[in-house]
This record gives C-alpha cells, structure tokens and sequence, in this order.
C-alpha cells in the first residue's frame, strides 16, 4: 500500500502543478484541494466520527496521514479520545488534556472514494478560480475591454474575455448591430457582480461612457488630460453629443476630437456602427453650453429657471423642428447633456406666452390688491409677478417706480399681506376639508398650500406622512424637454415627489420626515418608565 503511494508521489505533483498553471491560480490551493480530498476518503474508510487530517508535501509528494485524539482519564468517545496508558504508547510524555498524533497507514482509493475525492478537488479549484476572477475584475469597471462573442441567448450577448466570461444585455447593445459568434467586439466593463455561481462580469456598448472611453484612445489630448470630455449623451445606433474643454487655450478641443479630415471622429463612428457624434466645446455658463447643445440649430434667447432647474429656449419659427429633432431627438441629448430640462418655443410662441403670464398677473393683481388696470400693469411691467414680491420687498423699490410714493408701496404691501392671509385661509379650510390633521400643520417648512396637496395626494396624518421616503416627497420631475414625441408616454418618474413642485431642498425634506417620525418614539421611554416602576412595586 506504502509502495503504491510512493509511486505515485511525482504523479500527485505533477497534476497539482498542471491544474495550477492551466486555472492561473496558487499551486497551494490545489494541494489544499487534494488534501481535503484524502482526509474525506480517509474518513470513509476509518469513520467519519473520526478527527483525521491529512497533510501533502508540495516539493516531495510524502503523503502523512494520522487521527487527532484527546487524553483523558475515562474515555467517552473512542474514536476522538484515549485514556493515559493508552495515549503513552503513542507519546511517552502524554498528559491528560494534550492533543496527540495518532498515525494512520497510507489508504487504497477505491473507485468511489476516488470518485468523491475528483469532485472535492474539482470543486476547490472552481471556487479558487472563481475567486481570482473576481479579484482580476472587481476594480475594472469603466475599462474598454475586447473579447470573442461566444454566444447569443435570448438577445444578450455572452462575451469570452480569456479568464472569464462577460455579457452584454439587451439593453445594452446598439440597436439593430448584429453579431456571430466568433466575432470579436469591445465593449465596456459596466459592473462586476460576486455571486455564488461565480463572478458577473456586465459589458456595455450603448453607455455613453464606452463613446468617452473610445475617444481617450483615438485621441491623444484626451488620454494625456489636456482636453476633458466634461458630458456626454446617446441615442445609441443613432446619435450622440459630447462636451468638450481644452486645459490649453492653444489646443482647439473640437478640432482635435475630429483629427485631421475627421479621422478621429470616424475611427469612434464605425465603432459605434454608424451613430452620428455632434462635438460641442462645454462652457461653464449654462446658457451658452445649451445654446451649444442645441447645435446644429440656432437659438434666439435662452431664459434659466433657477428654482424649476429648467430652461426656455427661443429659436426661429423656421428652426422650430431642427432644434426639436426627429422624435425629439435633439433636444433630448442636448437636455441629458446639460443635465437640465429644456422647453422649446418660437418667437410667436414665447411672445404669445409673455402676453398671456402679463394679463394673468395684472389680473391676479387686480383681483388681489383691488388696484385698477393701469397700476397692476405697472406692477408686472416692473417685473413683479408673485404676491410674496409685492409683500416681503424693500420698500423703496416699490416707491421708486414712476409714478409710485413711499404711501402708496405701504399700502400696497399692507394689501399684498392681507391676500396672502386670506389665501392661507383658504387653503386652511380646503385643507381641513380634506381630512389632513392639524399635526401636520406643526411639521416645519409645510405651508398649507403644500398640506392642501398633501391631502389630495392622500396624506392625511403623521403616519401617512412618515411612511414617505424623502425622495418621494420633495424630488422634482425629471428634467427633460416637455416637448415630447406625439404619442409618446409620460413615465412615472416624470411625477417627481409629491412636493416636488415646491422646491424644498434635500435638507429641508429630510427634516420634515423626520419630525413626522417622532412620535414613533415618544412612547419608548414613557414605557420603559412603566416597566420600572412595575419592577419596583413587585419588590
């Protein structure tokens, strides 16, 4: 049996060495592995009640195989302890409560242990190399990488990267670009994924940071970080813009992503099958980028909407359709390249608008402050459009309109105040009437305007209000153009949070549902208190 062993010592290297190199992974795990697999069989053979380890030399092969037994004065379990007389035949100096080494003769594998000792080792050295692929990977995300399509499931693409395997999604494939497999495609490492089953390796070729990771390197400037790729935006398959800055004022940023007779743009195009690339030069100042953005359509004005994060493009009535694009595609990649939701109106749309928010404001202000037409007119001309302007401004900007007295800006503001009371009352009885608690009235930062919208939204207590996560009372809608494709649904999440179009902050909504959510724990102590006093009575 020995000689069987011994025989077969340069075998057992020779293997582990193999297995080693062929999975790229530490000769020591396989030798692991393979122990593992003979202490199994080992104790197949002698009983698995049995504590048997099993040790094998990486350099020689030697094989030692022994039982792990305990020394005590009476022996309960005989297969994991001895008694003194008997432990000192294995170790002279044995001591009740030491650990000795009982040595076990070399094993036969029999087809079965065999069997089970293959699929031990097999299973060691999956898990290994799966582990090392995760290790190779984890940190690669955002990396253009190249590989063989080994094959197509169900629309995604299985991509064979040499160590590992990826996969390119559905969704994350250019549109109508057909591949075979055996062909081979770069893509990008979009996240790596640790599961049981082993890494997932996720590749994209529709992300726009695969088209940035492209132009890094078919153009040097942007590898080296003289020019800066500050946005991108795709419609994969179709078209794209990207943002462009240059660190050094003599180096033409546009220029330089195009090359020399668009060698450069091209070279990112036939990648991208085809998609059409506009390189825009990013500026800080928002409304010069959007102009930009709109490109190749000219703009008339553009007006920001600070609070609603949203911007008012004017263009030519005949440049109305470029700038909106077919299926508004333009005016889609130009919003998700400046980040902002951008309206498109023509000179008679924007002159019509500007009419009618004149009439709608003088007769708000008329109505409101009781004044006549020439006044409220007067007001908005000024530049005056809410109530809140008209009550909380300084007033010597309302005495230094012509025409307009110290006298006459108190009385108007003391009216303006007194519409702002009514209209509060108002929305305190619609409020009421619509079955939301005074609590909520005591949250901070809530008008009754907001509570109004709360109840209609169906929140009517504390409780309904604390269930809300931030996100879902205070985020705005999605800023993307409102001129949408005919046809084309609203998405949810163009809704925003229920308070979404009053513009509180982050800060302010995280407060709010935090104060909604203390009285949860009001209680605690007040019970806690109870037990105690339960406590002390029993004593």
């Amino acid at each position: 049996m020995a000689t069987a062993v011994t025989a077969n010592r340069a075998e057992l290297i020779a293997i582990a060495d193999s297995v080693a190199k062929e999975k790229l992974i530490d000769k020591g795990i396989v030798i692991e592995a393979m122990e593992d697999a003979i202490q199994r069989a080992a104790r197949a053979r002698y009983g698995a009640e049995n504590d048997i380890r099993a040790k094998l030399d990486p350099n020689t092969g030697d094989l030692r195989l022994w039982r792990v037994v305990e020394v005590v004065e009476a022996v309960d379990d005989y297969f994991k302890q001895v008694d003194l007389k008997g432990a000192q035949k294995l170790q002279k100096d044995a001591v009740v409560g030491d650990f000795i080494v009982d040595p076990l003769p070399p094993i036969e594998f029999g087809r079965i242990a065999a069997q089970a000792a293959k699929q031990v080792i097999f299973q060691k050295v999956r898990d290994a190399e799966r582990e090392r692929q995760y290790e190779e990977f984890k940190d690669r995300a955002g990396e253009i990488i190249t590989g063989v399509v080994k094959r197509v499931e169900f629309g995604h693409v299985v991509v064979d990267l040499g160590r590992a395997e990826g996969v390119i999604r559905r969704d994350q494939q250019i549109p109508r670009e057909v591949v075979r497999v055996g062909d081979r495609v770069r893509s990008l490492i979009l996240r790596v994924v640790r599961e049981n089953r082993g890494p997932q390796i996720f590749l994209s070729r529709a992300h726009p940071d695969f088209m940035k990771k492209l132009f890094a390197q078919e153009v040097p400037e942007i590898y080296d970080g003289i020019i800066e790729i500050k946005a991108a935006a795709r419609d994969p398959g179709s078209r794209a813009k990207i943002g462009v800055i240059s660190r050094d004022s003599s180096i033409d940023p546009v220029g330089a992503c195009v090359g020399m007779k668009g060698s450069r743009v091209q070279a990112v195009v036939q990648e991208m099958q085809g998609e059409k690339i506009d390189i825009i030069p990013w500026s800080e100042d928002t409304a010069t980028f959007v102009v930009n953005a709109l490109q190749p359509a000219s703009v008339s004005r553009v007006v920001i909407d600070e609070e609603e994060d949203r911007i008012e493009v004017v263009v030519p009535d005949d440049q109305l359709s470029l700038a909106i694009g077919r299926r508004g595609q333009n005016v889609r990649l130009a919003s998700q390249l400046t980040g902002k939701g951008i309206d498109i109106l023509t000179e008679a749309d924007a002159s019509e608008k500007r009419q009618r928010e004149f009439v709608e404001r003088s007769e708000m202000f008329q109505q409101e402050l009781d004044v006549d037409e020439t006044l409220a007119q007067l007001l908005v001309a000024e530049g005056f459009g809410e109530l809140e302007e008209v009550a909380y401004v300084e007033i010597d900007e309302l005495a230094s309109i012509e025409g307009f007295d110290e006298e006459l800006g108190q009385e108007l503001q003391s009216r303006a105040q007194e519409a702002l009371e009514r209209r509060e009352e108002a929305n305190r009885e619609a409020r009421r009437a619509l079955g939301v608690e005074d609590a909520l009235a005591e949250m901070p930062y809530l008008t009754e305007a907001m509570l109004v919208t709360l109840g209609k939204a169906g929140i009517r207590t504390l409780d309904d209000l604390a269930d809300l996560a931030t996100d879902e009372l205070i985020q705005k809608r999605r800023a993307e153009p409102r001129r949408r494709p005919e046809g084309a649904p609203s998405r949810p999440e163009d809704k925003g949070g229920v308070l979404g179009e009053y513009g509180l902050s982050e800060d302010q909504g995280n407060e709010i549902i935090m104060a909604a959510r203390a009285h949860w724990f009001e209680d605690e102590p007040e019970a806690a208190t109870g037990e105690d006093a339960h406590a002390e009575s029993s004593q």
